[in-house]
């Protein structure tokens, strides 16, 4: 199912068929070090990693993490998407891309979209940043989103403190 498309992007829902490219995006340096180790090695284990996530989000909230490829040739380049953060009781924009595509606008481009979907068509009262502290490429996607700084927060299990953007 698409959910944006903007002159460059299509940004849709992940399916089973995605299970390579995630397993490709989760297993990248920055992701592991900016987001977190996800455990996906195989796969099957992105395969089990997108049937609890973002498609189970998708049932449960009417969102969650969507695939970002490109509108042409239609190759992913990353996701972006919302998630519903039980801990915070909080919807918080995500995003990640393969670092061949950053420095391009796509993040932003993507995020926009993600942000005016969740807005206009979830009816979403509010939508929140997570970002590491020394992670300043996705910081300046979200104050170009027109986030600001909140607060710190853990998140959990890790108890990890981030910056929260709203």
């Amino acid at each position: 199912m698409i959910i944006a498309e903007t002159p460059r992007l299509r940004i849709r829902h992940l399916t089973a068929a995605d299970a390579a490219f995630t397993c490709q995006l989760l297993n990248e340096p920055s992701f592991i070090e900016n987001i977190a180790d996800r455990g996906v090695r195989s796969k099957l284990d992105a395969l089990h990693y997108l049937a609890e996530g973002p498609i189970k989000s998708y049932q449960q909230h009417g969102y969650g993490l969507f695939l970002v490829e490109t509108s042409d040739t239609k190759i992913p380049i990353g996701f972006c998407g919302l998630l519903f953060r039980d801990y915070l009781q909080e919807t918080d924009i995500g995003f990640a891309f393969v670092p061949q595509f950053w420095g391009k606008g796509y993040a932003l481009e993507a995020a926009s979209a993600v942000l005016h979907f969740g807005y206009q068509k979830v009816k979403l009262k509010r939508i929140v940043g997570l970002v590491s502290a020394g992670n300043l490429p996705s910081i300046k996607v979200l104050t170009r989103l027109g986030l600001s700084f909140e607060k710190v927060v853990q998140v959990q299990p890790s108890l990890k403190e981030v910056q929260l953007y709203s």
